[in-house]
């Protein structure tokens, strides 16, 4: 198991969304980051950000979790709960 740990700005980021919402979000962040954060497929993502650093996607209906994992200390970050709409992913970073 991976502990998950929330970035203020991403504490932040979940508060300020609906309850319903921010339910939904983090039943989806203990289901898909606790387990394999790392494995790529389905909801899940790794996005180039150039220079060598990374950050990982996973996909919550119209919402974006962006978050770091390390797989040594079994730890994942959350650094971004993002809604996309019709905006790309670097527009919503």
């Amino acid at each position: 198991m991976f502990e998950v740990k929330y970035h203020p700005e991403a504490a932040a980021e979940l508060n300020a969304l609906r309850a319903f919402e921010r339910i939904r979000v983090l039943d989806a962040i203990a289901k898909s980051l606790t387990n394999a954060p790392t494995m790529v497929r389905g909801r899940k993502k790794k996005i180039d950000l150039g220079g060598g650093n990374f950050i990982r996607q996973l996909r919550v209906g119209d919402y974006r979790v962006f978050y770091d994992a390390d797989e040594e200390e079994r730890l994942v970050i959350v650094r971004h709960v993002r809604r996309k709409g019709r905006k790309t992913t670097g527009e919503v970073l």
